[in-house]
């Protein structure tokens, strides 16, 4: 039985380019018996989170992983496919996505290759696995200084992916990039670009093309994808079409197995800002309220009013709650100070 998982796909969180769910394309992978599948949209992890819970859905039954990932669009060199391997990654490359988003207007994303390579937030790809995408054009020596950047830079997390496009010369291309890699040594990876999650979806992928490109199917042309072939495909369909590079399928799963980072792994944590005299923020909300207290009642606290107080400081205490707290005073402090009415 042929083990393959797919590592490039797009879902219809990539705006208009995508033609399936996240929560689809899980199934259809685990009906095909992929032993994982990857979530590439591009500049964007937003697809993973419905992928997640598609995958604790099914993934009892048909045994499939998901790899968090996401496609790198460069601005100034050919795109890649990264997938964290480790919550720490997982948090760098959310840190270098909202760099590259902040640069831009809403909906896009500006990247440079000097953000990977030298940035501090990507810390040069550590905890990283990278697939270069090679142009649809023909390889120059431009490419290959490009992917030996890559390979002195990222050692061995980064491989080359090789696809059929079934434009007739798909062989001699593969062969192609296979030479390249192995002079590099780096290993081939096969992916399908998967942008549906059957052949079916085709029509919808041409109308959101020329809703993208703002124009019609009679005019759209060479705009649209060239064939329906863009779908998620059986493992054995996969290792039939690589049947000459059997190491380019094997080492789909040796990427599954170093990518076991899992959105599980992720909690809420609540900024937390610098206090008084360096205390925590338990201490610092007990010395609020004490201040509290004493101006409320001059006279003395009751009783009743001490002992409720000390009920909830200690329950605020167990929860961890005491940063929220101290963010609602500030803000109504901030609100009483410029007479601005507040509630809460």
């Amino acid at each position: 039985m042929t083990s393959y998982a797919e590592l490039q796909v797009t879902s219809n969180y990539s705006f208009l380019r995508g033609a399936s769910h996240p929560d689809e394309l899980v199934l259809q992978a685990a009906v095909l018996g992929h032993t994982a599948i990857a979530i590439t949209d591009r500049n964007s992890l937003a697809g993973v989170v419905r992928a997640h819970v598609a995958v604790k859905q099914y993934g009892k039954q048909h045994g499939i992983q998901l790899i968090v990932g996401t496609r790198l669009d460069l601005e100034d060199a050919p795109s890649l496919l990264c997938y964290p391997t480790n919550r720490e990654a997982y948090g760098r490359l959310s840190q270098l996505l909202t760099l590259g988003k902040r640069r831009a207007e809403k909906g896009s994303c500006h990247l440079f290759l000097e953000d990977l390579l030298d940035g501090e937030i990507f810390e040069a790809g550590k905890g990283q696995v990278m697939i270069a995408i090679p142009p649809d054009e023909a390889l120059d020596r431009v490419y290959t200084n490009h992917l030996s950047l890559l390979k002195n830079k990222f050692k061995k997390n980064v491989y080359l992916s090789v696809k059929h496009s079934y434009f007739g010369n798909d062989q001699q291309r593969i062969f192609e990039l296979s030479q390249l890699a192995k002079g590099l040594f780096i290993p081939l990876v096969a992916v399908n670009d998967v942008h549906a999650h059957a052949a079916e979806r085709r029509v919808l992928q041409d109308v959101l093309t020329c809703i993208r490109e703002h124009t019609t199917i009679h005019g759209a042309g060479f705009l649209l994808h060239h064939n329906a072939e863009r779908h998620l495909k059986s493992p054995e369909e996969m290792a039939r079409l690589f049947a000459g590079f059997p190491e380019a399928i094997a080492n789909t799963q040796k990427i599954a197995k170093k990518c076991q980072f899992n959105l599980d792994e992720l909690r809420y944590e609540y900024p937390i800002d610098p206090t008084r005299q360096g205390r925590s923020p338990q201490e610092e909300l007990d010395y609020q309220t004490r201040l509290g207290m004493k101006e409320r009642y001059p006279d003395g606290v009751p009783l009743k009013v001490r002992e409720q107080i000390e009920h909830e400081l200690a329950l605020i205490d167990e929860l961890g709650y005491a940063p929220y707290f101290l963010t609602v005073h500030d803000i109504v402090r901030f609100a009483r100070s410029r007479d601005i009415l507040c509630q809460g």
